[in-house]
């Protein structure tokens, strides 16, 4: 069949080998689109491109995505879960919490220092007030779910008594803050070479050291320390 007939059938109507073509049109579509939009960015990729550089006709293009928005959203919710899922997957039973946040730092600011990870923040800022739901949509698939995937695992370890923490969430952002401060702003900006492995462990070794330091299991709460100053 060609491209536009097959792009037509519903993947619940086709049997296992065209549902698989589905996927594997669709996965050409994406990785197209996303060669292009790192090389050109948001307002210079072109659908007409778009679909030269993934292989397809326009047509076919068209029947997965009516749209350069939502061919561009469809990218960033499946790049961002799939980093989600891959970088906060935390054992909430693991007692050691100090590892578990290095490795969680050490991969997740590899990743967000990553030159095309660069591109990509920098891209959605440039769309994000033309295009506000974009940036929503990467904020939402990323930042906000590893948040959250983050939050479990300190809520664990605060029922556990390894941490004293009141507002987990905040804690949590707090912490992949840490990690990247200083360096990511400098990478998005441009300022200077990439990122070393050396100062990636630096700011994570940091990072855990002052989030330890708040909410370690001898942190002192607020309201009582709040209490005692009053005194």
């Amino acid at each position: 069949m060609s491209d536009a007939v097959d792009a037509t059938l519903p993947v619940a109507w086709s049997d296992s080998g065209e549902a698989n073509t589905e996927t594997a049109k669709r996965r050409q579509i994406l990785d197209g689109a996303r060669q292009v939009f790192l090389a050109q960015g948001f307002d210079g990729a072109s659908m007409g491109q778009i679909a030269r550089v993934a292989g397809v006709s326009k047509g076919t293009l068209y029947v997965y995505f009516d749209s350069k928005e939502k061919l561009f959203e469809a990218l960033t919710i499946e790049e961002k879960e799939s980093l989600a899922e891959a970088l906060f997957s935390l054992d909430a039973e693991d007692p050691d919490v100090r590892a578990v946040l290095t490795r969680l730092g050490l991969s997740y600011l590899t990743t967000m220092a990553q030159p095309d990870h660069i591109s990509s923040i920098r891209m959605v800022i440039g769309v994000a007030e033309k295009f506000p739901r974009l940036g929503q949509m990467f904020y939402e698939a990323g930042r906000r779910r590893g948040t959250a995937r983050l939050k479990s695992y300190l809520d664990r370890q605060v029922e556990a008594g390894r941490l004293v923490v009141e507002d987990t969430e905040l804690a949590a952002m707090q912490f992949l803050d840490l990690c990247q401060s200083g360096l990511l702003r400098r990478l998005l900006f441009g300022a200077g070479n990439d990122a070393t492995p050396q100062e990636i462990a630096h700011n994570v070794q940091s990072a855990v050291r002052v989030f330890f330091a708040a909410y370690g299991p001898s942190a002192e709460p607020r309201d009582a320390h709040e209490c005692a100053e009053h005194q």
